[in-house]
């Protein structure tokens, strides 16, 4: 385990599996421009490497291929099954980057339940790009979803596509009961607790100073990335006028994909939806 700064990895070695040929993951603590460690996962996928020098990561994987960095949402983390799931099936288009949200899993810090979660997943799109990868998706699910749409509105040109699941359009939303017991998780001590012990999730108890940027305000940002909003018509934290917002502001940058049937988040999104979205983003990316 390594305790370095973005994007490096200290005297790593990358060595295939015998059985299989393929390369094992890397798993290193990021820092974010604040100073919190990120709990990270690459896994490179199928290319055969073996390397012994200090950071063989740089030039190991080629320029060209394309990696997916994975936002969780609220109580995830980078070992959660559903999150190792999704990982598992984009793997199959490209290289794919995971990592713990702060306050969640064995990151640092405390959540900030999606304001200066930008820093993580910037740190983790710095890492995927030192690896050598000229091609990065953004994927992010509810939290992560929006987490995503203001990293990509916040820096420009940093990521080729951007994919958004389950995303809320707008802050402060309690008109669900699954929404209502969120802000009570976040917003009150027992709930905070709750949280901690119980969901393995530490979140940080001061208000947002100042509000950060919404999601619906940060997608006419996008521009010119690809953009592509996927939601459950079943959705229980978020309703359908949720997506459609954020759709009307992204214009026609942006696709939305109303999933019938479909629930909230990674939970909800199966298989053949994460194939669909690889595909999209396949194409999109270039």
């Amino acid at each position: 385990m390594s305790n370095g700064p973005a994007g490096h990895v200290a005297r790593s070695t990358v060595r295939p599996n015998r059985e299989t040929g393929r390369q094992g993951p890397i798993r290193t603590f990021l820092h974010t421009a604040d100073g919190i460690p990120v709990d990270s996962v690459y896994d490179p996928g199928p290319v055969v490497y073996e390397a012994a020098s200090p950071a063989p990561e740089a030039s190991a994987f080629p320029s060209g291929g394309l990696v997916f960095v994975i936002a969780h949402g609220f109580t995830g983390d980078v070992d959660r099954p559903h999150v190792r799931r999704v990982a598992g099936v984009l793997r199959g288009y490209g290289a794919v980057v995971t990592f713990s949200f702060r306050g969640h899993g064995r990151s640092g810090g405390r959540s900030t339940v999606g304001d200066k979660e930008v820093l993580d997943l910037a740190a983790a799109v710095e890492w995927a790009r030192g690896l050598g990868h000229a091609r990065v998706v953004t994927v992010g699910f509810s939290m992560g979803g929006s987490v995503v749409l203001r990293h990509a509105a916040l820096r420009p040109g940093t990521v080729d596509a951007v994919v958004s699941v389950s995303s809320p359009a707008r802050w402060y939303y309690r008109g669900t009961a699954p929404m209502r017991r969120l802000h009570w998780l976040v917003t009150r001590p027992g709930g905070r607790l709750v949280s901690r012990y119980g969901l393995r999730t530490r979140i940080h108890h001061r208000d947002w100073d100042p509000v950060p940027l919404s999601p619906v305000e940060a997608v006419p940002g996008l521009a010119p990335t690809p953009l592509l909003l996927v939601h459950g018509d079943r959705d229980g934290y978020f309703p359908l006028d949720h997506p459609r917002m954020l759709a009307e502001a992204a214009g026609d940058h942006g696709e939305l994909w109303v999933e019938p049937g479909m629930g909230h988040a990674e939970h909800a999104a199966d298989d053949a939806l994460m194939a669909r979205i690889g595909d999209w983003a396949v194409s999109a990316a270039g």
